[in-house]
């Protein structure tokens, strides 16, 4: 099986090459990749916490999910894709805002993504993936932004990122 390829993009997300997605992350290449956040009609939002076999990340709680877009995929078409295949539902989707961020990881790689933020609503539980999603749960926005303040380890560093400078994007009560 051929490996994933990411799209790479300047920062004004134009496509400009793709490259597996391993290597991308090794070289710290600005890729595009999108972030989805599912609430249910309480304004709770639904977080995964990603396997335990992830090669980064793992264990850490984050947003509903979040992967790459494909060559000639759209952002919605690919966070529906991936919602489908990580927590087993189908559900549409609103683009709300993008940015770039930059975070590295003890095991050498980076995430250097133009990421996309789109949200949905949901109001049944999740059919996960266990190769991609080791439990779930929903959990009032407040509570999320107050338990990054007070555990931020357990959280993945995009998701503190989108917290701290995009909540107003996330926030669709």
């Amino acid at each position: 099986m051929n490996e994933e390829q990411v799209i790479l993009v300047n920062e004004y997300d134009e496509q400009i090459g793709l490259m597996p997605k391993l290597e991308a992350h090794e070289k710290a290449v600005l890729h595009r990749a999108f972030s989805v956040f599912v609430f249910n009609n309480k304004n709770e939002l639904m977080l995964q916490q990603r396997a335990l076999h992830k090669y980064h990340s793992p264990g850490l709680w984050t947003n509903t999910c979040c992967s790459h877009q494909r060559d000639g995929e759209s952002n919605l078409q690919a966070g529906i894709r991936r919602l489908q295949e990580e927590m087993g539902f189908v559900t549409p989707l609103k683009e709300t805002i993008s940015f770039i961020y930059k975070a590295p990881f003890d095991n050498g790689l980076t995430e250097h993504e133009l990421d996309h933020i789109m949200v949905g609503s949901y109001e049944d539980a999740p059919i996960i993936n266990p190769d991609e999603v080791a439990d779930w749960k929903w959990m009032p926005l407040e509570d999320v932004k107050q338990d990054i303040d007070d555990n931020p380890q357990l959280y993945t560093a995009w998701f503190k990122i989108i917290f701290e400078k995009f909540y107003e994007h996330i926030n669709i009560a």
